[in-house]
């Protein structure tokens, strides 16, 4: 279960995960953040991002950090971390904006965050505590505030993520090296944990990727100018009959190429 500590308890809401991490790991989502939610950081005041549990080593949180920053110079990001061992590693890479602090779901920082990512946490909890660990990070989140929380495979060539906001999940998006899979179903190994026991027959996400390999294999003769080409011709005939982002910032030909698709989640949402 998923629940705050009692009145006078200061122990981080969570457990401790493997730890696993990388260098440009978490490149795919990083990339999708600031040309999705650049002007938010950028028409926001003082913005705080977190990025909550980044495991073993602060490598990941100080690529996006540096990331960010291209987009908002003054950004703050803070890495949070359950285990503290981690943190004390961390602090040594504490520079001017990036700090590292103890703590889990009830994300302990001085003011609500603008965003929080939180990746290949949430592996190891059930689907009932995923969704209470969402609603706990939403009730963290600054006015305007999102939550982008996924998995990814050991070096980031295939990914999926939910974005949240206040009133809940609202979007999901894959990510893939184009080269990294032989049908786009072997994503599903990627879904949120609130989806990835869900991929049967009779669920939305399971017809989804069904409709996704049939468009792959439509889609094949294009595969002769590349497999850039075949994606897109994918996507384009997904989006025949699912609602696919097809114009900026979510979706188009510019994110298309990338190895992206983004979908509105009730479009795949489960019947809880």
């Amino acid at each position: 279960m998923i629940a705050e500590g009692t009145r006078g308890r200061r122990r981080p809401v969570g457990e401790i995960t493997r730890g696993t991490t990388g260098h440009n790991r978490l490149r795919r989502s990083d990339r999708w953040v600031t040309a999705v939610y650049g002007p938010l950081l950028r028409s926001a005041p003082r913005p705080l991002v977190v990025d909550l549990g980044y495991g073993a080593s602060p490598v990941t949180t100080a690529e996006m950090f540096a990331r960010l920053r291209r987009v908002r110079p003054d950004v703050e990001v803070v890495g949070v971390e359950i285990d503290p061992i981690r943190v004390a590693v961390a602090r040594a890479h504490e520079r001017e904006g990036l700090s590292f602090v103890l703590g889990g779901f009830e994300l302990p920082v001085a003011r609500p965050p603008l965003i929080v990512r939180a990746f290949n946490v949430l592996r190891q909890y059930g689907e009932a505590q995923a969704w209470q660990a969402w609603d706990l990070l939403r009730s963290r989140l600054a006015p305007g505030g999102v939550i982008v929380e996924g998995t990814c495979s050991e070096i980031g060539h295939r990914a999926a993520w939910v974005t949240l906001d206040a009133r809940g999940p609202r979007t999901l998006t894959f990510a893939t090296r184009l080269a990294g899979f032989a049908r786009p179903s072997d994503l599903a190994e990627r879904l949120p944990k609130t989806l990835i026991h869900r991929n049967v027959p009779g669920e939305r996400v399971h017809a989804f990727l069904r409709d996704f390999d049939h468009a792959w294999d439509v889609a094949a003769p294009y595969g002769a100018y590349g497999l850039r080409s075949r994606w897109i011709a994918a996507v384009e005939g997904l989006a025949a009959g699912w609602p696919v982002a097809g114009a900026p910032p979510l979706g188009g030909r510019a994110r298309w190429r990338l190895g992206e698709l983004t979908i509105p989640w009730d479009a795949l949402a489960p019947d809880r």
